[in-house]
């Protein structure tokens, strides 16, 4: 199934997603589960799929504002340096364990709204990734048990602030920017993806591709990285773990290729769906 959080009337609230329509969970689970990290921690999804068959949808996905998926989250962890190709762009050697960042809620966006490209610089690059989100928490996880942690899949491009990024040996200002990284649309439940099924993600921009790869090229594995991330803190339903970008990414294209107001940038993962947000200047 897909889910999604969004504002209804200004409120937020969550749902399913069936074609164009939207079932409102909020008012049927109520003080249950009032949003889609309680229903992950509560492992719901079997009474959100029969609310789905006792209830008719009543909003329109199109006419919602989105949040990004999880809009709470206790821990976002990102990886870098996991595909071999963009290791070599960058010129670094691959490493015997993942390189971790973290980033801040609000430095991300839903589907739908604008990344903010920062006063201070005009260096924003795009980055496509998949993200996983948690849904049985941990510690010291192994990796033949990892595939059984994941609640669900989503679209993530890890904006990137390049200058800012790399002004320093730690990353964190450039990776957390206000509203720099997209999180959408949904969340695909993990029952619909096989544990280590290839997804193919893209970068298109204004309608060029411009990254195009495949997750069996990682070079840190899902259940790796679960497994890494696990031994030095718990994971909690609701984390959300950012798999890594491939190679093609525009700080490292000759020209260089940054996104500026008016584009239009989208993540496409063929198993889940496409991530799609316009680019403005921090007003």
């Amino acid at each position: 199934m897909k889910l999604i959080s969004f504002l209804n009337h200004a409120v937020p609230s969550y749902g399913l997603v069936s074609g164009d329509d939207v079932l409102d969970l909020t008012p049927i689970l109520g003080a249950q589960a009032p949003d889609l990290k309680t229903l992950i921690a509560k492992n719901l999804f079997a009474t959100a799929a029969q609310a789905a068959q006792s209830h008719k949808p009543t909003l329109k996905l199109a006419q919602l504002t989105l949040l990004p998926v999880i809009p709470n989250p206790g821990q976002i962890f990102c990886i870098g340096l996991n595909y071999g190709d963009h290791v070599r762009e960058t010129g670094r050697q691959v490493t015997e364990t993942p390189t971790i960042f973290l980033r801040l809620p609000d430095s991300q966006v839903a589907h739908g709204q604008d990344i903010v490209r920062p006063a201070e610089s005009h260096r924003l690059d795009y980055e496509a990734e998949i993200a996983v989100i948690i849904g049985k928490g941990g510690r010291r996880i192994k990796e033949e048990d990892a595939w059984s942690h994941i609640a669900g899949y989503s679209c993530y491009n890890d904006g990137s602030v390049r200058d800012w990024q790399v002004a320093t040996s730690q990353w964190t200002p450039g990776k957390n920017f206000y509203k720099t990284g997209g999180f959408g649309p949904w969340m695909v439940t993990s029952d619909e993806i096989a544990p280590a099924q290839a997804m193919r993600l893209q970068t298109v921009l204004n309608g060029q591709v411009l990254q195009d790869s495949t997750t069996d090229k990682m070079i840190h594995s899902i259940p790796r990285q679960i497994a890494y991330i696990s031994t030095f803190i718990p994971l909690s339903p609701g984390d959300v773990i950012v798999t890594g970008t491939p190679g093609g990414v525009g700080n490292k294209r000759e020209p260089q290729i940054f996104m500026k107001p008016g584009d239009v940038c989208e993540i496409v993962v063929d198993a889940i769906g496409t991530l799609r947000n316009g680019i403005r200047d921090e007003a």
